[in-house]
């Protein structure tokens, strides 16, 4: 009964995760376009585009949050795990449990920042608070502190799937290990 749900949880997930890796993806690619255009801009007409600075900052965070859940789906986050790489030939089962308990408190973290930001979003959404210098170039708040609280709680539901799978990469569509090269 348990197993199904989890499946099905499971794809929701990864499917979500990837879906907004690729929503980060345009954003770095649409970063990237406006960094030239106004270096053009500044270079050959002498007039940069408005709001540069304010368009970096936002799409810093929302490339970071977006892909977050997909890095976290394919084990990618980066953390120092040599210690249980060792631990793991001489204790595999301890080296499982650890790997269940690092999950779990990520899981926290995760659910924590997700459980902050959201009343944040909501209060940015009804007060229509903004950044950026009026007159010249003006953002929502509101979209940022969705985007962080959305990527946290993406995170924290993988988290707690590689926990309950006891799975580090849980219905992870890849070749599988034996096939992988050693790293």
């Amino acid at each position: 009964m348990l197993k199904p749900i989890v499946a099905g949880l499971s794809r929701v997930a990864n499917s979500l995760a990837i879906a907004a890796n690729v929503a980060g993806t345009i954003t770095v690619l649409g970063l990237v376009t406006i960094l030239n255009v106004d270096v053009i801009a500044r270079g050959v007409f002498s007039a940069p585009i408005k709001g540069t600075y304010e368009i970096v900052q936002m799409s810093v965070v929302f490339i970071v949050f977006l892909q977050l859940a997909d890095v976290v789906r394919v084990d990618r986050l980066t953390r120092s795990d040599g210690f249980l790489n060792i631990l793991h030939i001489s204790r595999p089962k301890l080296t499982a449990n650890l790997r269940r308990i690092i999950n779990a408190i990520s899981a926290i973290f995760m659910g924590l920042i997700a459980y902050i930001m959201f009343p944040e979003f909501l209060h940015m959404w009804e007060t229509q608070d903004f950044f950026g210098v009026p007159g010249v170039f003006t953002a929502p708040w509101w979209p940022v502190k969705l985007v962080i609280a959305a990527g946290c709680a993406l995170s924290c539901v993988i988290f707690l799937l590689k926990v309950i799978t006891a799975q580090d990469r849980p219905q992870l569509i890849r070749a599988p290990e034996h096939d992988e090269p050693s790293q």
